[in-house]
């Protein structure tokens, strides 16, 4: 019982710490987010993009060689 009060008595007493967090915290905090993000995004557009990317091409390469093959019939 002794340990539960005590354990209370710290956390609900605040004192003040006078801690102080520059601006280079804030900036770095700013861009980690904004890194994650964008590591998400980038991930998320070469899985996809790519790929997709890939299939128009080989499309548009095959299309021109069966119309030059007629053409020579």
């Amino acid at each position: 019982m002794n340990k539960v009060i005590l354990f209370l008595s710290l956390f609900l007493i605040s004192f003040p710490t006078y801690a102080y967090i520059g601006p280079g915290m804030g900036g770095g905090a700013i861009a980690a987010i904004i890194g994650f993000f964008a590591a998400i995004l980038l991930g998320l557009w070469g899985v996809l993009y790519y790929p997709i990317k890939r299939a128009l091409k080989n499309k548009n390469k095959k299309t021109p060689l069966k119309e030059s093959e007629n053409e020579s019939k």
